[in-house]
Formats: C-alpha cells, sequence, structure tokens
C-alpha cells in the first residue's frame, strides 16, 4: 500500500491506496470526485483527462503514486466561484455535448489545447488534438466549435469556420 498527497483542485490531499491503483481510479474512489470518467482503461477514449501539473494526461495511464507531490485539476477544479470555466461555458452555448460522458475529457483537453496554441488555433488543430478522444454521440462538429468559440472568448483563436 502506498500512501499518496497530491495537491487537488487546489487542496492538498492524502490516501492509502495499493500501489496499483491508476489516478483515475484515486481521484474516484478515494477522493469521491467522479466528474473524470472511465471509459476505456487503456487510454483510447480520452474520458478520463486531466491535468497534472499543468498539462494533459490520460488519468488512466498513470498510477497514484506517479502523481505523488503534484497538482491535478479535474472537471470540478474549472469553475470558479459558480461559474463556469470558459470552455464549460461554450460546451454548453455550442451545444457541445449531448449524453455527456466524454464532455469532461473533452473540455479538459481543450483548456490545455487553448492554452498550448492560443492564436494559433484553428479547426484543423482542433480536430487533430481531439483524435485522443472520443465522442460516440457527436459528429464533432459542435465540439470543435466550442472550443473555437471558447478560444477567441479567451482571446485566442482565429474565428470558427460556420
Amino acid at each position: 500500500m502506498a500512501k499518496v498527497t497530491m495537491t487537488v483542485n487546489g487542496r492538498q490531499v492524502s490516501g492509502v491506496c495499493d500501489d496499483r491503483t491508476l489516478l483515475v481510479h484515486f481521484i474516484r474512489e478515494n477522493l469521491g470526485l467522479t466528474g473524470t470518467h472511465v471509459g476505456c482503461d487503456t487510454s483510447q477514449c480520452g474520458a478520463c483527462v486531466v491535468h497534472m501539473d499543468g498539462q494533459s494526461v490520460k488519468s488512466c495511464s498513470i498510477l497514484a503514486a506517479q502523481a505523488a507531490s503534484s497538482a491535478i485539476t479535474t472537471i470540478e477544479g474549472l469553475a470558479q466561484n459558480g461559474e463556469l470555466h470558459p470552455v464549460q461555458a461554450a460546451f454548453k452555448a455550442h451545444h457541445g455535448l449531448q449524453c455527456g460522458f466524454c464532455t469532461p475529457g473533452m473540455v479538459m483537453t481543450a483548456v490545455d489545447m487553448i492554452r498550448r496554441h492560443g492564436s494559433n488555433l484553428d479547426e484543423a488543430t482542433v480536430r487533430f488534438e481531439l483524435e485522443g478522444n472520443i465522442c460516440r454521440c457527436t459528429g464533432y462538429h459542435n465540439i470543435v466549435k466550442a472550443i473555437l468559440g471558447a478560444a477567441q472568448e479567451m482571446g485566442g483563436a482565429r474565428q470558427a469556420a460556420e
């Protein structure tokens, strides 16, 4: 058993878990933060994306012990003071979600994408970088519009093609 301490959504947390516990399971089962979803456990679907030390990672491919001493942000940590993060608001405004299962991972991927690309973010880049996130309900068109809309709102993307 490993004792793991990390900062999650700005709060230091500790827990004991099996050495083989994946970060996604630690977040969900030990911390009770169920917004991070388990979709495949093989890093194929992207439903489990969180930010670790500021970068998006698939939490089903990282052991909780590997994340010790890291700063983790989950979907629950994006909204501030009751206000949706601009990416969350854009997903709502542009109808970028359907059943919602993939949405937390998509949003977390989008936040990191916007952070990294800023004004160089365009539709082709968004579509390319979403290849690691699977949505079984949509054709991705509204997801792409939501990400480009959020990037523009945040001051950093070219206008989305309609």
